[in-house]
């Protein structure tokens, strides 16, 4: 009970000393690992909402699944993002990914949590970096956020469950079958026994056309996942953004 008492003690002097802040603008809040009333209205936050396979939002219109899911099935079975793609997702991605601020992670895993799916044997896998681009920045993020989502939802994570095989260049600009030709084959499952029989879920920073995300899944099915689902921390929902 002494215990428990000085780790309260201890928590209050150093929210007192350090005070949660804003993720998006570094102002103090009331909880860490939240937003300021007016970051809140810059994010679109997208929860279950949307086409019950790929997520993505559908408007006026009563159907739970979109006419590209209908028209050709994904390997992915259920794919949710946390926001939708904009200004402030971009910054905390940006930040994350080259400004070295890792907590971010942990405000993105925050988000993502819910949007988990249930179930048994499931196993959170990142999409992977090459091995000289996480030479170059030190870390995966994506790892980071599925370690934290591990550490949240008490399910097993292995961030080597996915190896890239080969370097590909950015995807940025690219058109969805230029992405799906670039990333085709350029994983390999390093331990087939690790996802066997499992719901691997993968965790990614930002979703764009899912084409790296396809190309991993096709990689898991075939080493004998059972099923692959998807979260993310923010998708492009406008076609425009895919160009830039």
């Amino acid at each position: 009970m002494v215990g428990a008492f000085l780790a309260k003690c201890a928590r209050w002097a150093l929210d007192f000393a350090l005070p949660p802040r804003c993720a998006g603008c570094g102002t103090i809040v009331g909880e860490v690992h939240s937003f300021c009333p007016e970051c809140w209205k810059g994010v679109e936050f997208l929860g279950e909402g949307g086409c019950t396979t790929c997520g993505m939002p559908l408007q006026a219109t009563e159907q739970k699944t979109c006419g590209a899911c209908l028209a050709r099935t994904p390997r992915i079975a259920r794919t949710r993002a946390a926001v939708a793609y904009g200004e402030l997702a971009r910054s905390l991605a940006i930040r994350l990914k080259y400004g070295r601020k890792v907590a971010i992670a942990r405000t993105m895993a925050r988000y993502m949590a819910p949007l988990v799916g249930e179930g048994s044997d499931r196993l959170l896998v990142p999409v992977p970096l090459h091995r000289t681009r996480l030479w170059g920045r030190g870390f995966n993020q994506s790892a980071l956020v599925a370690r934290e989502l591990s550490r949240r939802l008490g399910i097993a994570a292995e961030p080597m469950a996915l190896k890239r095989t080969r370097r590909t260049p950015p995807l940025k600009g690219m058109s969805p079958l230029q992405r799906r030709k670039t990333v085709a084959g350029a994983f390999r499952v390093r331990d087939r026994g690790a996802v066997a029989g499992k719901t691997v879920i993968l965790v990614d920073d930002v979703l764009t056309t899912g084409s790296t995300a396809e190309a991993c899944a096709r990689t898991l099915k075939r080493a004998g996942a059972a099923r692959v689902e998807l979260v993310s921390w923010a998708r492009v929902v406008k076609p425009s953004q895919l160009m830039r």
